[in-house]
């Protein structure tokens, strides 16, 4: 099994957007690739887990959305991110196909045990980097090391800490997180 490092993907890999329903809002951080390249070749699978409500909501479709992830695999190359997880739904959608209450929406961890299922990844030894409380709730959900960082939400957010949700380390960026990751771990042993 491999171990993985799980990125929320707006305001942690991306710039944060609202809902970002045009490609010409797509704003990558210029540490997102350094970092992914740290990550690869460390032996890390890279994993975007996202919510993504806009879809329900009908302010974007799923095709837009994988074009979206298809414009940041191409910015980002020769990075690699191993694969997109999402989740479209929201209980109160107006489009009953969306309406769900769903055990893939962060904070829940289904996102990520989907993708350790799929992806025969080692949650023991992964960990999940995020701008917002629910992330780090969703890692420590799935049983995975939970980082929140400051860009995105994640400033706003470290001011109001709700309880229950401790992260395992609070930094500014992915970047930082990747290299907290690297010192603390391996992806040849157990943390």
């Amino acid at each position: 099994m491999t171990p993985a490092v799980f990125l929320d993907r707006d305001g942690t890999v991306i710039e944060e957007r609202g809902y970002l329903d045009r490609l010409a809002l797509l704003s990558i951080f210029p540490w997102t690739g350094d970092a992914l390249r740290l990550l690869n070749r460390a032996g890390f699978a890279t994993v975007v887990i996202s919510n993504q409500s806009g879809v329900a909501r009908g302010l974007i479709d799923e095709p837009f959305l994988a074009e979206v992830h298809q414009e940041i695999d191409r910015r980002l190359r020769p990075a690699r991110i191993d694969a997109y997880y999402y989740c479209p739904h929201l209980p109160d959608a107006g489009d009953a196909r969306y309406r769900v209450a769903c055990d893939c929406r962060k904070p829940k961890p289904g996102l990520i045990a989907r993708a350790c299922r799929e992806l025969d990844l080692d949650p023991a030894r992964s960990f999940m980097v995020g701008d917002r409380w629910l992330d780090v709730a969703c890692g420590k959900a799935a049983g995975v090391g939970a980082i929140l960082v400051r860009t995105g939400h994640g400033a706003h957010e470290e001011a109001q800490v709700p309880a229950r949700v401790a992260a395992d380390v609070i930094l500014n960026n992915s970047m930082e997180a990747v290299g907290w990751i690297l010192r603390s771990s391996s992806p040849l042993s157990a943390r």
